[in-house]
């Protein structure tokens, strides 16, 4: 099994603990109590619960690490350190029952991302990275499998993920002749509704790549490590290196990243 440092360990601990409320209001999705925040935006008890959870868990952990929540947390902390979370990513999907989203715990220091978990509640899957000593995923059946990107080269075989945005947000028009660039010189494209799960299955080498725009730093603070720590490569649209205040971002495997780029520009 891969070795887990400290800061891991407690970052695992805080997203189980987390999980455990998720999966329970899940199950009883009916009857949570729904307010809105914008279009197509919505935020449940149970989302601000996790944030609570989380923070609660983190910060006990690491009490002088600031803590940047998706729910609004903005916590300052020693200025070096701090936790970029969301605590439910994939929050339409969970308020219509489709069992497809996640927590998503990134750590930053002294900007730079350094620790990403991932963690799936319905299908137990756990991933999770550090900078410099890999990418992994531990599931119902395996612990700590070596996460890769996936090494093909030709897009008429890729599978590419997407972000479309809500009703109320982004340049649809615009978005839709990305789309069909894509659409017509790929295998497929998949819009699934969670980006930090989107960025993990690019790691595991089950999409070959994705590209969403107007995203946050908790949507991807920990995916992007995940890919990079797999052999990935992850950029704006314009190919400019990624940071979190990027306002696009492409992330694909190494083989294919340029050929991405070059679809998604219409080159």
């Amino acid at each position: 099994m891969a070795p887990r440092s400290a800061n891991i360990t407690v970052m695992i601990r805080a997203a189980f603990a987390a999980a455990k409320a998720l999966k329970r209001d899940f199950g009883e999705v009916e009857h949570l109590q729904v307010s809105e925040k914008g279009p197509a935006d919505f935020v449940t008890r149970a989302d601000k619960r996790a944030e609570q959870t989380l923070r609660e868990a983190l910060m006990q952990a690491r009490p002088d690490f600031g803590f940047l929540g998706e729910e609004g947390t903005d916590i300052k902390g020693d200025g070096r350190s701090r936790w970029i979370v969301d605590p439910l990513d994939g929050t339409n999907n969970f308020i219509h029952g489709v069992p497809h989203f996640a927590i998503s715990i990134g750590l930053e220091r002294e900007g730079e991302m350094v620790a990403g978990v991932v963690y799936q509640p319905i299908s137990d899957e756990l991933f999770w990275a550090e900078k410099g000593n890999g990418a992994f995923v531990d599931t119902p059946h395996a612990r700590s499998r070596r996460l890769r990107v996936s090494g093909r080269k030709d897009p008429a075989r890729a599978l590419i993920a997407t972000g479309i945005p809500h009703m109320g947000k982004g340049d649809h028009p615009a978005y839709l002749r990305v789309l069909e660039r894509a659409m017509a010189r790929c295998a497929g494209v998949r819009r699934w509704g969670a980006a930090a799960l989107d960025l993990a299955f690019v790691a595991a080498g089950r999409y070959d790549s994705y590209f969403e725009y107007g995203l946050q730093p908790w949507d991807v603070a920990a995916g992007i490590l995940l890919v990079r720590e797999a052999g990935g490569y992850v950029s704006d649209v314009a190919g400019a290196a990624h940071t979190l205040a990027s306002d696009s971002i492409v992330a694909s495997s190494a083989a294919l990243h340029a050929t991405a780029l070059d679809i998604l520009n219409g080159r």
